[in-house]
Formats: structure tokens, sequence, C-alpha cells
């Protein structure tokens, strides 16, 4: 019998998803309006320990909406990761500010000691704004992303974004729920602790409402300005008046009605995620040329995705792994090409990307669902080990 097709990462309906949605409907109330999104809106602020919280149609539009209410803009440079999703960077484009590229430590996310090195070599501080010496431009804003649902180095990269003056956007996308236990940040979750945090609930996300994404912050003006944006910059409901320009970045009220549903079991997921990384650690880390990345200490991560790193030692190489993964249905992934290699972004300046490129030809995401069974992770388990 031929084995059946083990996905990477699938959504998991097993709650009232298909209640709240249907309530959704019969009351009609299924676009942009209805009391649903408010409710979601609170709900994942409460969640987080954020003030507030701004629905959005993606994570891309949130990011792109914590940009300009962060007032980046047109002769402003952000500095951002190279290692990770392209969305991640893209808004700041849409901003009309240039991305600087900054490589990552062995947590895949920035390097704190690499942003300090590029500060320190590249930047100076005039009349309290942090200034590119080769280009004049004002280095405004830097994004964190917690890759893979794994922290990045928070208490370091906010302590180097106050010495320069330098607004924090956390890309939490990947990483709802992830929190520090230990330290001077014990408590605070993944997108809680810069000045802007953004989620995501695409489809392949922890959770998710089908697409869909929430911006979270304390700062009331943030909320209120991105919120405004967020909803075509209406000054005027019944006029149709409008101040500047605006998007169309609305979350539906059926998509929130899902994302009720999801978050209500979002521990009991993370709860398996965890399960399932151990599973895969005991059987693979240090066997047959295999590492499981770690994630860091002091965190309780939601463990998005695990990483499978193929040594140099090992037969084959990262492809040849994927190809022989497919062909036995197992769906894998190589890591996100670096972003300073693709679309217009090589013209930009970058930073200390040699450890990116390491862990570029040598990462395997493996298959994590929040439904993933034991049966099936032993499977993925023996198809690696008889390569």
């Amino acid at each position: 019998m031929e084995p059946k097709f083990i996905p990477l990462s699938v959504p998991n309906f097993c709650g009232n998803e298909r209640n709240y949605v249907n309530d959704a409907v019969v009351s009609e109330w299924v676009s942009t309006g209805g009391s649903l999104v408010p409710k979601f809106e609170r709900a994942i602020a409460d969640y987080c320990g954020a003030k507030g919280a701004v629905a959005c149609n993606s994570g891309t539009s949130g990011l792109h909406l914590a940009a300009l209410a962060a007032g980046v803009g047109p002769g402003d440079e952000v500095l951002v990761p190279t290692l990770t999703f392209i969305a991640a960077v893209n808004p700041v484009r849409y901003a009309g500010a240039e991305p600087v590229f900054i490589g990552c430590d062995d947590s895949l996310c920035m390097d704190p000691a690499l942003v300090g090195e590029y500060l320190a070599a590249h930047a100076e501080m005039q009349d309290g704004r942090c200034v590119n010496k080769s280009t004049g431009a004002h280095i405004k804003a830097l994004v964190v992303v917690h890759v893979f649902g794994n922290m990045a180095d928070m208490p370091r990269l906010l302590e180097v974004a106050k010495q320069y003056g330098l607004i924090v956007i956390e890309d939490a996308t990947e990483a709802l729920g992830t929190r520090y236990t230990d330290g001077p940040l014990a408590g605070k979750m993944a997108g809680t602790m810069g000045d802007i945090g953004v989620y995501s609930f695409n489809g392949n996300k922890i959770i998710t409402t089908g697409a869909g994404g929430m911006a979270v912050s304390d700062n009331e003006e943030y909320l209120a300005h991105m919120k405004h944006l967020s909803t075509q910059a209406k000054s005027d409901e019944l006029n149709y008046k409008h101040d500047e320009i605006g998007y169309n970045y609305r979350l539906t009220n059926v998509q929130a009605a899902m994302g009720l549903a999801q978050l209500e079991q979002l521990e009991g997921f993370i709860a398996h995620k965890n399960e399932m990384y151990e599973f895969y650690r005991e059987r693979l880390d240090g066997k047959h040329h295999y590492r499981i990345l770690p994630f860091v200490g002091g965190v309780r991560s939601n463990k998005w995705f695990y990483s499978l790193c193929v040594e140099d030692s090992h037969p084959l190489r990262r492809d040849e792994i994927i190809q022989k993964l497919a062909a036995a249905k197992i769906q894998t992934r190589p890591i996100w090409g670096l972003i300073q290699d693709q679309a217009d972004y090589p013209k930009n300046e970058s930073y200390g990307c040699e450890l990116a490129r390491h862990y570029l030809d040598r990462i395997v995401n493996l298959p994590c669902s929040t439904s993933l069974t034991k049966e099936d992770a032993q499977r993925v388990v023996d198809v690696l080990l008889s390569l």
C-alpha cells in the first residue's frame, strides 16, 4: 500500500470553528463589520499582555501598518534580518525606506552583536538621530524577526536600539505564544517588548484565520493610527472623507470567528508542538550526521517549525534529502533564500551574513503540524535515518 502524504504544516480545526463561523453567517455580519473583529482584537491583546491590537488581513499588512505608524518613510533606513521570509522586509520598501541587512546568530534570529558592530562602525548620532555615515540616511527602526518561534535576544537588541534611538518592530508572525520564562523580560511575550509587534494567522501558522494578521502595541497613538490607516484613513464615516492615504487592510468578521475558536486551542497546540519537537530531537539530534537546532534557553517557545541541520559529513546535500523525502510522500522545505540576494535588494547594504549563508545550505524544515502524530513523525525519522 502506498504511504500516505505527510504535509509540512496544515491547519487544525478541532474546536469551535464551525460553530462560531456559522453564528457569524447567521448574523449576516460576514465582511469587515460585526462584533467579532473587536472581540478578537481584545482577546489577542489580553493573551499577549498588550494594551491593544489592530486586526488586519495579513501579517504583511500588519508590518506595513507598523512601519507607517512608526514614521518610517522616504529617506529612512531600517535594519532588518537577511534570514527571514521576504514579507518581513518588503513593507520597509512599501513605506519608501531602504533596508540594511544584518546576519543571524545560531538561533537563526538577528544577532545583536552584529547590530551593535554595524552601528558602531557605520552610524553616528546627529541631533538625537542615528545617521548612516555613508548614505546620510536616518536609520530609524529595527525589525526583529522571531524565526520559527525562536525568541530573538530581545534584552540585548532593545539595549542597542535604545542606545541609537531606534524604533523596534517585532515580526512575531511565527511566534504567537512564545514568551520569556527567565531573565529580565520573564513573562513577556514575543511581539510585546518592542514598540509594535505583528502576528500572522496564515494557513500554516500555529493558529489560522485562513489569512489575517494582528498588530499589537502599548502605544495608543500607534494603535489609533494603524486602525485609521487599515480602514482607508476615513475621517468622516458618513461623508466618506479621508485625511491621508489609507489601505483596505481589514479582517473580516468570519475570519475573526475562526480566530477566536483557534485562540481557545492555542496553548494545547503549543504543548503538542513542544512534545513533537522532543520526539524528533531524541531520535535525530546527533544521529546520522543530523542536528536538530535548539531553541534558546529561558523561553517557552511555540516551536512553530523544527529545523534539521544536515552536517557536512552527511553523504547527501540538503536538496537531495528534500527530494528523497518528497519521493517518500513527506513534505519538507529549505529555509528561505537570503533576502539580500533577491528582487531589487542586492543593491542594499548588508553586514555579517556569513552564518546565515551557512545555515541556508543546511536547514531542512520537518513536518510539524499541530495534528502531527507520533506514527507519522516516526516515519519521517525512519526515512531520514535510511538516507
